[in-house]
C-alpha cells in the first residue's frame, strides 16, 4: 500500500473514532454543566473562588450556579431533576429522606450527602428593641420553611427559654437574605441568621441573642448534596466538582490568598463594604467549630446534633440516631486520593 493510500485510511480511522466519542453518551455528558443549585449568601466563597480562578476548568466541569428563594423550591427541582448537586442545609436531606418534607414531592427522593459545606455559624438576631427571649412572645419570627432547615432550632432556643411554640407566630420567607430583609423592614422580630449575613444587621444594632454553636456545640449546618441516580450515572463528574471545591477551599484557607479573596467576594456582593468583607473572611476561615470545614469534611458529630433536634420536632414522629445512614463517602474519598 503507498504512503497515500496509509494517510487515508488512518484519516478515516480517526474521523471515525471523533464521531463515535462525541455520540457517547458518557463523553457528552462530562460536557455538560453540572447545574447547582444554593442558597444565596456568603456561605458561596468557594464555589465563587472555584470559578474565578479557573479551578472547575482545571478540573474539567463547568458549573451553573442558580440562587434558590427557599428550601422547597430547592428541593423539588432536585427531586425533578432540574438541578444535579445541592448545597443545602444536612437538616433538609434528612427531612425529604424520612417524609418529613415541608412540601410534597412528585417522587421518592433519593438524595444523599457526600461532603460538608460549613459548620455552625447560625445566629439569633432579633429587632434591636428585643433583648430577651421573653419578648418574643406575641411575636413573629421568620423560617425558612416551618418544618426544615434552621427553624427547629429556632424552636429549641426559644423553648430552652421559656417561650414554646403557640407563643409566637410563623412566618415562612425563604432562604437567609430574604428573611435578614423581613428583620430590617420589620416585618418579623427575629429569625436565625447563617453567617456570615449576620454583619450587616447587628452593624446596624441589630441583636444577637443566642448562637448555635455556644448553645448545642458541634452542629452540620451546610452539606453537599446530590441524588444517588445521578451520581452513579456522573461519578467523573461528581468527584471533579469535589476536587474543584477542596482545591478553592485549600486556596481560601492559604492567608497569602486573602486580599484577592475578599476582593473576589466583594465581586459577588458588590455592596458589602471592605470592611464587612473582612469581617466575613475572619468568620468563615477562622472560627472553631464554624465557618468553612476544612477539606470540606463532613462532621458526624455536628450532624448528630441535627439529628436530635428533628428527632424532637419533626412530624411524622421518628427517633433519628445515625447521621451517617443519609452519607456516601466513595465520592469524597476517591476525590481526595
Amino acid at each position: 500500500m503507498s504512503r497515500r493510500k496509509i494517510a487515508v485510511a488512518l484519516a478515516a480511522l480517526l474521523f471515525a473514532v471523533n464521531a463515535l466519542a462525541a455520540e457517547e453518551p458518557g463523553v457528552a455528558a462530562r460536557k455538560k454543566p453540572i447545574e447547582l443549585i444554593s442558597f444565596g449568601g456568603g456561605g458561596n466563597w468557594p464555589v465563587w473562588v472555584a470559578q474565578e480562578k479557573g479551578i472547575f476548568a482545571k478540573r474539567g466541569v463547568t458549573v451553573n450556579q442558580t440562587i434558590t428563594p427557599n428550601s422547597v423550591f430547592q428541593i423539588k427541582g432536585m427531586v425533578e431533576g432540574k438541578f444535579e448537586i445541592a448545597t443545602t442545609a444536612y437538616d433538609n436531606v434528612v427531612a425529604y429522606q424520612e417524609g418529613q418534607g415541608e412540601a410534597e414531592l412528585s417522587k421518592k427522593p433519593d438524595l444523599f450527602v457526600f461532603m460538608g459545606s460549613y459548620a455552625g455559624g447560625l445566629r439569633l438576631d432579633t429587632a434591636p428593641d428585643i433583648r430577651s427571649f421573653e419578648a418574643l412572645r406575641g411575636k413573629s419570627v421568620g423560617v425558612d420553611a416551618a418544618t426544615t432547615g434552621f427553624a427547629f432550632i429556632l424552636y429549641k432556643m426559644l423553648a430552652m427559654n421559656g417561650v414554646k411554640q403557640g407563643d409566637y407566630q410563623v412566618e415562612k420567607l425563604g432562604g437567609t437574605p430574604a428573611r435578614v430583609e423581613a428583620l430590617m423592614q420589620g416585618k418579623i422580630a427575629a429569625t436565625m441568621i447563617t453567617s456570615p449575613s449576620e454583619i450587616l444587621p447587628e452593624s446596624k444594632g441589630y441583636y444577637r441573642l443566642a448562637d448555635t454553636t455556644t448553645v448545642f456545640g458541634p452542629y452540620q449546618a451546610s452539606v453537599g448534596a446530590a441524588s444517588r441516580a445521578w451520581a452513579v450515572k456522573n461519578r467523573a463528574r461528581l468527584t471533579e466538582f469535589i476536587r474543584a471545591y477542596v482545591h478553592a477551599l485549600d486556596w481560601l484557607y492559604d492567608p497569602k490568598n486573602k486580599e484577592e479573596a475578599i476582593a473576589i467576594y466583594m465581586k459577588y456582593l458588590p455592596n458589602v463594604p471592605k470592611p464587612a468583607a473582612e469581617k466575613s473572611y475572619d468568620i468563615m476561615l477562622g472560627g472553631k467549630n464554624e465557618g468553612f470545614q476544612r477539606k470540606a469534611k463532613f462532621d458526624p458529630e455536628g450532624a448528630r446534633t441535627v439529628l436530635k433536634l428533628r428527632s424532637e420536632f419533626a412530624t411524622p414522629k421518628k427517633n433519628l440516631t445515625d447521621p451517617m445512614k443519609y452519607v456516601i463517602e466513595n465520592y469524597y474519598r476517591q476525590a481526595l486520593r
